[in-house]
């Protein structure tokens, strides 16, 4: 099987070793992994920010590096859930209508794709300690991703598994959310790592790393005990490549 993956702008930047896990674990899985490197944005950061027709053009591009692609998947249920959701209205009665249908019907975000395509949840990872798992907005309400994640976690040698209260709560991120209403954010943040810590965990994971970096960056200013982890981080974890 021939899988195309889109590397967010922030991974590519800040966190490119989650990337090169989730190919890990792909071609663990059998993936023949093509990465075309003439891929750039989503188009999602411009759209957020009011800048629609720029956001077009970077969509259309996002439509022309990905058009022969049978399977695109991406360590981000916010990209995915943009190009599912958003990429159809941009481009309604257009030449471009039939080909985002399409595009937005091959797009993937990686843990679904390994539970709902390749149907394989056991990767041989191992991790040992206390776990809890944050439900990303984009994942859980743009992706409907909630199980799958999970799923795949509960497969990981030595790893135990734990829920937050108000798991499906905001992290408080959001993009540019959080730099326009910074004490909200950050008020949410206070929450969800709050939540996370009530459960005794060591780690928290989840799928999108944007919320991870936003939950990493208060931990370490309040000097929490916490692990932040990307759920390809820790599929990848405790095997050879």
């Amino acid at each position: 099987m021939k899988v195309h993956i889109f590397i967010p702008c922030f991974m590519d930047q800040l966190y490119p070793q989650t990337a090169f896990n989730m190919v890990k674990v792909l071609e663990k899985a059998g993936c023949d992994v093509y990465y075309n490197r003439e891929q750039t944005c989503c188009g999602q950061p411009a759209y957020n920010a009011g800048f629609r027709d720029e956001s077009k053009a970077v969509c259309s591009k996002f439509i022309k590096d990905f058009e022969n692609a049978e399977y695109i998947v991406a360590p981000s249920a916010s990209c995915i859930g943009f190009v599912r959701n958003y990429y159809h209205t941009m481009f309604d009665n257009s030449s471009q209508h039939n080909n985002v249908l399409k595009l937005a019907e091959n797009c993937y975000e990686f843990s679904e794709f390994m539970v709902k395509v390749l149907k394989i949840t056991n990767f041989g990872a191992i991790l040992e300690g206390k776990a809890t798992y944050h439900d990303s907005c984009a994942g859980l309400r743009e992706c409907r991703i909630k199980q799958e994640p999970r799923e795949l976690l509960s497969k990981v040698k030595g790893l135990e598994l734990l829920e937050m209260n108000d798991v499906e709560t905001c992290c408080g991120f959001g993009g540019t959310f959080a730099v326009k209403f910074e004490s909200i954010s950050i008020a949410m943040a206070d929450q969800k790592v709050n939540n996370a810590l009530a459960t005794g965990a060591k780690y928290i994971i989840s799928t999108d790393v944007s919320c991870l970096m936003h939950i990493d960056g208060y931990i370490k200013n309040k000097g929490y005990d916490l692990t932040t982890m990307h759920i390809a981080d820790v599929l990848a974890s405790g095997w050879e490549y």
